[in-house]
């Protein structure tokens, strides 16, 4: 039997589901924003960048929303400390995302072509674990019963990232034909990207948590 925290607070539900697809659409424009980089595509790294930007926005007035729909209709009161929690959770994989990027634009690293493949690998691995714990998320609301159906895939991606990430820095500090600033940059670079999957790893941490509170 679906268990739904919101039951018919059908206007809040509506706005939590807007806001989960700004945080889904900022991973899909962040894999993007950097398969272009990578081709040196920089108009189109620009564009994505731009978009990425305005997908945060429209996140944070989503969310501040919520937030002050949580507190004025006094919804879901039980609940109401785990949810605003959850929100800004969701949110800060959003800004990470944008910040990754940003940093691609403002540091221009110089990749080598022999490591594009396990950037792109890392990146997909990344964005497929905040995917996941947004899908854990909207059944949060919507059938916590289906929650683990989703959280399992966040584990198995934030460690599929961390064999990439440590694959990859192997393969940085190997090449002696690289100055160590350099090798330092790309290795920072490379953990910047990866520490998105942890995050996502310890939103599905706090999740499981107020799961297990709603089961009680």
């Amino acid at each position: 039997m679906e268990f739904h925290i919101l039951k018919k607070k059908i206007g809040i539900e509506k706005q939590i589901d807007d806001f989960l697809d700004q945080v889904s659409e900022a991973g899909l424009l962040f894999k993007s924003g950097v398969d272009n980089f990578l081709k040196n595509r920089i108009e189109s790294f620009q564009e994505k960048i731009q978009h990425i930007i305005e997908t945060e926005h429209r996140g944070d007035f989503l969310r501040r929303g919520l937030e002050e729909m949580l507190y004025r209709q006094t919804l879901i009161p039980e609940s109401r400390g785990d949810v605003l929690e959850l929100l800004e959770n969701m949110d800060s994989l959003l800004d990470r995302f944008k910040g990754a990027l940003w940093r691609f634009d403002i540091e221009r690293p110089e990749i080598c072509g022999e490591f594009h493949d396990d950037f792109r690998e890392l990146v997909e691995c990344v964005v497929q674990a905040v995917e996941a714990i947004v899908l854990s998320a909207r059944a949060f609301f919507k059938d916590i019963t289906a929650v683990a159906d989703h959280m399992h895939k966040v584990s198995y991606w934030e460690t599929e990232s961390d064999k990439i990430s440590t694959r990859l820095q192997k393969a940085i500090f190997s090449r002696e034909d690289l100055g160590l600033s350099h090798k330092m940059q790309l290795r920072d670079f490379t953990r910047h990207v990866d520490e998105i999957a942890d995050v996502a790893e310890d939103v599905a941490d706090r999740l499981s948590i107020y799961v297990i509170k709603r089961s009680l």
